[in-house]
């Protein structure tokens, strides 16, 4: 069901808004109600709210404080994601910072704790939001903050995954919340970062980089062309024969983000109902290979 709701943008973007209600129900369910500060942006947005409330003497408010903060910092953050990565990418990330910092806001945060158990608290609400990210992230977009950064990191190049360079923003901000929070909180809270970090990568597919052989008897033209103009993609193509039949056989490779495998299947389904391709993962392509955000 996830797949075939992968194969449309409008799907995606369903899939990435659904990413941010599974994010916010992660955190404001197990995470807050025990205390604990989460990664990235979000995190220092809660740094910022207790600083904020503490000034003013109130003990809570009626929304999440940190939802709102956490949209005014992604501001500047799509400004980053219009210039330089794409309209289509930039709408989608408008629409999804808006989704994770709405549903952070009326996400009731519950009185008691649901799990009173801090490590079993911190692993749920870490799994779940990480899992969340990742969603949003597999399907071409972004909710922005950290996971923004990291990927225009990722695009330019460097050898960074979200995940990793979440941790270590999450360093530096664990080292600010020194000042604030106890020691046993505190560790929690980087065990927290740890279990979403780690999920998030996990459901993240998008910067897998993945090589596609196509083994097919039809004429290449059209599917090269497809390849070349619409995936923007280079091909290598080879002359083989199946050694029991001795037919020839036109044999294709192409790099890509694993990501763009949906469009390819779709395309090759249509040229070529009978053709087949094997697809490789984790491969290391380095030179002018370019890694896509949708």
């Amino acid at each position: 069901m996830l797949n075939a709701a992968m194969r449309t943008n409008w799907g995606r973007l369903a899939v990435a808004v659904l990413g941010a209600l599974i994010y916010a129900l992660g955190i404001n369910l197990f995470v807050a109600p025990l205390g604990l500060i989460t990664g990235g942006l979000m995190g220092l947005c809660q740094l910022l709210r207790s600083v904020i409330l503490m000034a003013l003497g109130i003990q809570s408010m009626q929304f999440e404080l940190a939802g709102v903060i956490m949209y005014a910092f992604n501001v500047p953050l799509l400004i980053l994601a219009y210039r330089s990565m794409g309209k289509v990418f930039f709408r989608n990330t408008l629409i999804c910072s808006t989704a994770y910092s709405l549903f952070a806001s009326i996400v009731p945060v519950p009185a008691v704790p649901i799990v009173e158990d801090m490590l079993t608290g911190c692993l749920l609400g870490g799994v779940i939001s990480g899992t969340g990210v990742g969603l949003t992230l597999t399907s071409g977009c972004c909710g922005g903050g950290t996971d923004l950064l990291g990927l225009y990191l990722a695009k330019q190049g460097a050898k960074m995954t979200v995940g990793r360079f979440n941790l270590f923003f999450n360093a530096a901000l664990f080292v600010a919340c020194w000042a604030l929070y106890d020691l046993p909180t505190l560790i929690y809270s980087v065990l927290n970062t740890i279990f979403n970090a780690v999920s998030m990568d996990r459901a993240h597919r998008q910067s897998v980089t993945v090589q596609v052989l196509i083994f097919t008897k039809k004429d290449t033209q059209e599917l090269g062309r497809y390849i070349l103009e619409n995936l923007h993609r280079g091909i290598t193509r080879w002359e083989g024969r199946g050694v029991y039949t001795g037919e020839a056989t036109h044999i294709l490779c192409v790099c890509m983000n694993k990501y763009e495998i949906d469009d390819l299947r779709e395309a090759l389904h249509s040229i070529d109902p009978k053709a087949f391709f094997i697809v490789q993962e984790g491969v290391h392509v380095s030179t002018n290979f370019e890694r896509r955000l949708s």
